[in-house]
């Protein structure tokens, strides 16, 4: 209000403040888990609401205007529209919806609101918003059809990373971590930062087994400890990952942006240097297991999965795609991997674009086995079966796997061949290795899981195709192994006597490591060879914790009230263990506690 001439009263229209209407927003954008962020955070292809209060006269649209810009950084966005619900009105507190486009940019966005008046005048306000991907718009490209997908992929904070070895998978929980602090800031940092510069990338790989310098991969729980690190530090590196920490944090930043992503196992899976969809292993006469190649075969691999619409492609392609964010293999020149679509993978599209070749040999290459001795072949037999034998991600709604390998192959009847091949008894997660010649089939078999503190049990059994009496000699070598490494120096032999591998054999050397077991039968008449292998894991002792309910009868946690947990666990070692207890959880603990 301001005084005229003669005591005459000249109202104006004023914008005092703007109202972000946070609560109605985040419930209608399903946004709810960023309720603590500065700005306000909504998803594309749908209305979000402002409310404008006004102070002097009252708005009227027939006299007045309400103008909104857009920006995002330098940009004016355009094709966004703004409209006010008759039935919502109130002129002196009008409220817009904006209306931004299915197919606009993800990132932090500012506006500016202004109130013209007939005269010329003009009074503004500003704000910011964050805009995600739209998952619930079937016009964006990301939208999934199932609610429960939905829950899964986008707004789930919590996931299980299969690991191990396919006859004994581990499922390590992880906490993705998308709505804890300082998270979401880093994911929107990441979309500025120079796609063609490896070096800002926000983890360094590290697989050889010194981490002085950072922390060991195994020691991780969650992303946002990574994201923080990595955006606090002006965007160096983090030290250190490997393939399984690598894809979860990928998974965390699609599903912070709001793409629907989940984490993928592929078990054996082929890291096929020279694309010619073959990896070959070679063996000595006695079973040790040779570095000969590149070309190798990790027990595991894990990558990341996003859905979307490929309009960049022909049709067919949309879906799921894989995103492999472990630095592997460049790809024009940079390391990245992806989206290739998995229904390229299953058909052998190995002309496309997007390192389908690369995929595709990951889970379908052909394993050539090659015994040597004296600078000669002694053997030779071919695998079709193993490589990509389980791919696999964790289940909808649920803490269990769910085997994918259907998605990416066409499964083959399981019928004995006269190769190597593997076969999965339907009943059990063990595992039988076969070798075949002209003259023997040997098969290799754990006769259980293994598990630490106890001796690693096996059998080989051999068959003589041919009605001759055979004399052969038994050459059994087993080998310590990274997963994504050849095996180290052999540890335990044993040369015409099958025995069991005692505990004292293998306990230094297993750590996080696998054992590389092969067999190689040696025909003593026609010095023919024949080797069968496992590649196999030893299960960790597990911890056991047990919430302690008051009132036994019921599970039942209250907020803001002291809980007690029992941790226990059992040391299988004939040594003494120590080690460090770490706890956390997503949105029940600030930071990490640690016990020693």
């Amino acid at each position: 209000t301001q005084e005229a001439p003669r005591g005459i009263l000249v109202r104006y229209l004023r914008i005092k403040y703007v109202d972000l209407e946070q609560s109605e927003n985040l419930e209608s954008h399903r946004t709810n888990g960023f309720r603590n962020t500065k700005s306000l955070v909504v998803r594309r292809g749908a209305p979000f609401k402002v409310s404008v209060q006004l102070e002097g006269r009252p708005f009227n649209p027939k006299i007045n205007t309400l103008r909104v810009k857009i920006m995002l950084g330098t940009f004016l966005s355009i094709f966004w529209n703004a409209y006010i619900d008759p039935e919502e009105w109130n002129p002196l507190k009008p409220s817009i919806y904006i209306y931004s486009p299915a197919s606009a940019s993800v990132g932090s966005y500012r506006f500016q609101l202004c109130v013209l008046t007939q005269d010329g005048k003009k009074s503004s306000a500003y704000g910011n918003f964050i805009l995600l991907c739209n998952p619930w718009c079937s016009e964006d490209t990301v939208y999934i059809p199932f609610e429960d997908q939905r829950e899964e992929y986008i707004q789930s904070d919590f996931g299980l990373l299969f690991m191990g070895s396919e006859t004994n998978i581990v499922g390590r929980p992880w906490s993705f971590d998308q709505y804890e602090s300082g998270v979401l800031e880093a994911c929107l940092n990441l979309l500025q930062v120079s796609p063609h510069d490896d070096d800002r990338g926000v983890l360094k790989g590290n697989w050889t087994g010194d981490f002085k310098k950072g922390v060991s991969p195994s020691m991780w729980t969650g992303s946002g400890d990574i994201l923080r690190k990595w955006n606090q530090s002006g965007n160096s590196p983090v030290k250190y990952g490997q393939c399984w920490v690598f894809a979860a944090v990928m998974c965390t930043v699609m599903r912070v942006l709001g793409i629907p992503c989940r984490v993928i196992t592929n078990f054996n899976s082929a890291h096929d240097t020279d694309g010619n969809l073959v990896i070959e292993e070679y063996y000595s006469a006695t079973g040790q297991k040779l570095n000969l190649t590149k070309d190798s075969i990790w027990n595991f691999h894990v990558w990341v999965e996003c859905w979307m619409t490929r309009r960049d492609l022909e049709s067919g392609m949309d879906g799921w795609q894989v995103l492999d964010p472990t630095p592997q293999q460049r790809s024009g020149g940079v390391y990245r991997c992806g989206p290739a679509p998995v229904k390229a993978i299953k058909n052998k599209r190995v002309d496309l674009f997007y390192d389908v070749p690369f995929v595709y040999a990951s889970v379908n290459a052909d394993i050539h086995t090659i015994i040597l001795g004296q600078g000669q072949v002694l053997g030779f037999s071919k695998d079709t079966e193993r490589v990509g034998s389980l791919i696999c991600t964790k289940a909808v709604g649920f803490p269990r796997l769910q085997k994918i390998t259907g998605d990416y192959k066409y499964i083959k009847s399981m019928t004995i061949k006269l190769e190597f091949c593997s076969l999965i008894c339907p009943t059990s997660t063990l595992s039988s290795r076969t070798g075949s010649s002209q003259g023997v089939l040997v098969f290799l078999t754990l006769d259980k899981s293994p598990i630490v503190g106890e001796p690693v049990s096996f059998s080989v059994k051999i068959m003589n195709k041919q009605n001759v009496a055979k004399m052969l000699k038994i050459h059994l070598n087993a080998q310590a192994k990274e997963y994504n490494h050849s095996p180290s120096d052999t540890f335990w032999e044993n040369h015409g006597v099958l025995q069991l591998i005692p505990l004292a054999q293998y306990e230094d050397v297993v750590g996080d490591n696998l054992i590389n077991l092969a067999v190689v039968v040696e025909d003593t008449a026609s010095q023919e060879r024949v080797l069968s292998s496992e590649e196999f894991n030893i299960t960790s002792p597990q911890l056991i914790i047990q919430v302690l309910y008051k009132n036994s009868q019921y599970f039942l946690l209250k907020k803001h009230s002291e809980q007690t947990a029992l941790v226990t666990f059992i040391n299988p070692y004939s040594h003494p263990v120590s080690g460090v207890l770490t706890v956390a959880g997503a949105g029940l603990l600030q930071g990490k506690v640690q016990f020693r």
